[in-house]
C-alpha cells in the first residue's frame, strides 16, 4: 500500500524535532574553565507537535489531499553543575522553584553524603583489623 501524504509530513516533522532536541540539549557539553573546574549547563526542554489532514474522494483519477503539520520547541537554561576540587555544586538560574528543581539541586549534596558515609563505614588503610 502506498504511503499516505500525511505520513510524509509527520515523518519530516519528527525528524526535525530529533535534530533539534537530543540529550546534549538538556545536559550540555562540559565547559572546562581551568584544570580544576568544569561547568555543565542544564536546560529544560519543552516541545509541542500538531498535525492534521483531509482526504477528499478521488475525482477523475486524481486523489486530492490537504494537510499540515508543525512543531514548536523551547529550550530554557535552568542551572549549571559546577565541579571544582572534587565537589559538585548546583547553581540555579530560575527563581520559580518546583519539586523537580529542588530534587536536582539536592542531588550533589546527597551524593557527597552517601560517599562520605561509605568512606566512614570502610576500615581505613593502615588501621589494624579487629
Amino acid at each position: 500500500m502506498a504511503e499516505h501524504p500525511i505520513e510524509g509530513l509527520m515523518g519530516v516533522t519528527i525528524d526535525k524535532i530529533r535534530e533539534m532536541v537530543d540529550t546534549s540539549t538538556i545536559i550540555g557539553d562540559p565547559i572546562h574553565v581551568d584544570a580544576a573546574t568544569t561547568i555543565i549547563p542544564v536546560s529544560r526542554v519543552t516541545f509541542g507537535f500538531a498535525s492534521g489532514g483531509s482526504d477528499v474522494a478521488p475525482k477523475a483519477e486524481k486523489q486530492m489531499f490537504g494537510g499540515g503539520t508543525g512543531a514548536g520547541v523551547s529550550v530554557t537554561p535552568v542551572a549549571f553543575l559546577v565541579i571544582s576540587g572534587g565537589n559538585v555544586r548546583t547553581v540555579q538560574l530560575i527563581e520559580k522553584v518546583t519539586a523537580v528543581d529542588n530534587a536536582i539541586a539536592a542531588l550533589p549534596e546527597l551524593i557527597e553524603k552517601i560517599t562520605a558515609s561509605l568512606k566512614r563505614d570502610k576500615p581505613g588503610e593502615g588501621e589494624p583489623e579487629a
